[in-house]
């Protein structure tokens, strides 16, 4: 009997396609992780993709091998997982697969976001059901289909009378405020990692700053800071959702235009930028409480400390402490969000996103 969920994130840092093996246990039923695994993309499909985020500009055929590329390693990386836990396909109910965003676009006129990796090729693949596109029918209710991870943050995290933020820092920041048992409330914050990524990229291609060795090499420049701080986005209110296509290296180096810093102290007012975007907002909805991160910013131990003591009056620590690997939480939440669409479950977003209503979310391909 099928008993087991996959989950497959793979966000705006483009670096790993992240797979989570989850499962149902116990006398109250939690939804649990069993094991991950993080599966680096082929180097020459992470530049087209980098190729098609930020340049904005593909042909039709390009555009339909890359989302037949992505798919595939998505499912290369479900075989492989499978191998080592030693399942069989026929244990698994169903693969939630959240697709690598190309373009996300929730306020234009015709607001739309794009995530690419076949569904149907995956479940023809694993032989597994796959349920993606999970953020379509959100902005068909007028959501901005992002963050979706707020309402598992609360289905699995939120615990009664305590004040807890679920702070995921990928290339792109967000929020998810867990008041008691009350519906969730989360946003993104603004860039988490990518901007460093991409710095460091440029000018070491590396693809992101390990132990922020790099930012440790510079100091914070208070008048880039001051600049990168003034960006509009940063004074909408929520539901807001950003990536890729707002905060990118061509965005930042318009903010450098006339500048004569060293690119370490670039690198360390990319950090600290990061840090205090976050920061602002938390301390907009909580004075006090529990920060729980997660995501790769979990493991610089830099923006952890300078989260920290931007942070005084909270406890901040990772995911760990609430059993769930920090580095599979996103993938963890597509799992689940499998399983409630198997379900036929409405998922509590529209305060999130500022949809018009709650939706059930996203499409089954069955093999």
């Amino acid at each position: 009997m099928a008993t087991y969920y996959i989950g497959l994130m793979s966000g705006t840092s483009l670096d790993a396609i992240d797979v989570a093996l989850c499962q149902r246990t116990g006398n109250n039923s939690r939804f649990t992780q069993v094991s991950g695994l993080a599966v680096e993309l082929p180097a020459q499909l992470r530049t087209q993709l980098l190729t098609i985020c930020n340049d904005k500009q593909v042909t039709l055929q390009t555009l339909g091998e890359v989302d037949h590329q992505f798919a595939l390693a998505c499912a290369q990386a479900i075989t492989t997982l499978l191998k080592n836990e030693n399942i069989d396909s026929h244990e698994v109910c169903a693969i939630g697969s959240h697709g690598q965003t190309i373009f996300h676009s929730p306020d234009s006129e015709y607001a739309f976001t794009q995530q690419i990796g076949d569904g149907s090729l995956i479940a023809a693949k694993t032989q597994i059901p796959c349920v993606s596109d999970f953020r379509r029918m959100d902005m068909a209710y007028g959501g901005q289909g992002a963050p979706l991870v707020p309402a598992f943050h609360q289905a699995l995290f939120a615990k009664e009378g305590t004040k807890r933020v679920i702070l995921n820092i990928g290339g792109i920041a967000n929020i998810s405020i867990l008041n008691g048992m009350d519906s969730a409330l989360g946003y993104d914050t603004g860039p988490g990692n990518m901007l460093m990524d991409a710095w460091i990229n440029l000018h070491y291609q590396k693809s992101f700053d390990m132990n922020a060795e790099f930012a440790l090499t510079g100091n914070i420049n208070n008048v880039l800071l001051t600049t990168l701080l003034s960006d509009p986005y940063f004074t909408l209110s929520a539901p807001k959702s950003t990536g890729r296509e707002k905060f990118n290296l061509a965005w930042l180096q318009d903010q450098l235009i006339g500048s004569q810093l060293s690119i370490g102290d670039i690198q360390r007012t990319l950090l600290e930028f990061s840090a205090v975007t976050i920061c602002d907002q938390i301390k907009q909805h909580s004075n006090n409480g529990e920060v729980y991160v997660c995501g790769g910013g979990a493991l610089n131990p830099l923006l952890m400390q300078r989260i920290t003591a931007l942070l005084p009056s909270h406890k901040v620590q990772t995911t760990n402490a609430l059993a769930i690997d920090p580095m599979y939480v996103e993938a963890v939440a597509f799992a689940w969000l499998a399983e409630q669409r198997l379900l036929q479950k409405t998922i509590s977003l529209k305060a999130v996103t500022g949809a018009d209503r709650d939706a059930i979310l996203g499409c089954i391909y069955l093999p």
